[in-house]
């Protein structure tokens, strides 16, 4: 029983400092210089049609994103990685505006036709 306790301890310990290490590490905070630095923010891959589906909501709403196409990137799969760890899910897209997250494509869809993304976006009906 000892043995059991410790082993869980020293794994959440190393949980802790493996959390520590990726929260601090470039690619964790390039990814939280980006979201704070533009209203909206897409981490995408050029490639991915879920991607291409989140872009063309902002289309319509004539705004224009700031994305990230990590496909296009030497450092895209680390990125996604702190990504991952930052909201839980390593999947594209993922869509942040004014800092918050809104989720990956189907969220941001759903966003849009119940009329949030609009208000999250400052546009008046």
């Amino acid at each position: 029983m000892a043995a059991t306790l410790s082993m869980r301890m020293t794994t959440m310990v190393s949980a802790a400092r493996v959390y520590a290490m990726a929260s601090s590490s470039p690619e964790s905070l390039f990814v939280k210089k980006t979201i704070a630095s533009h209203q909206s923010v897409i981490f995408s891959k050029s490639y991915c049609p879920y991607c291409e589906t989140a872009k063309a909501v902002f289309k319509d709403l004539n705004k224009v994103p700031h994305v990230v196409e990590l496909d296009q990137r030497d450092d895209g799969s680390a990125i996604q990685d702190a990504l991952s760890a930052l909201v839980g899910r390593r999947t594209v897209p993922q869509v942040f505006i004014d800092g918050k997250h809104i989720g990956g494509s189907d969220d941001t869809v759903e966003a849009y036709e119940s009329g949030e993304l609009g208000k999250l976006l400052g546009i008046k009906e």
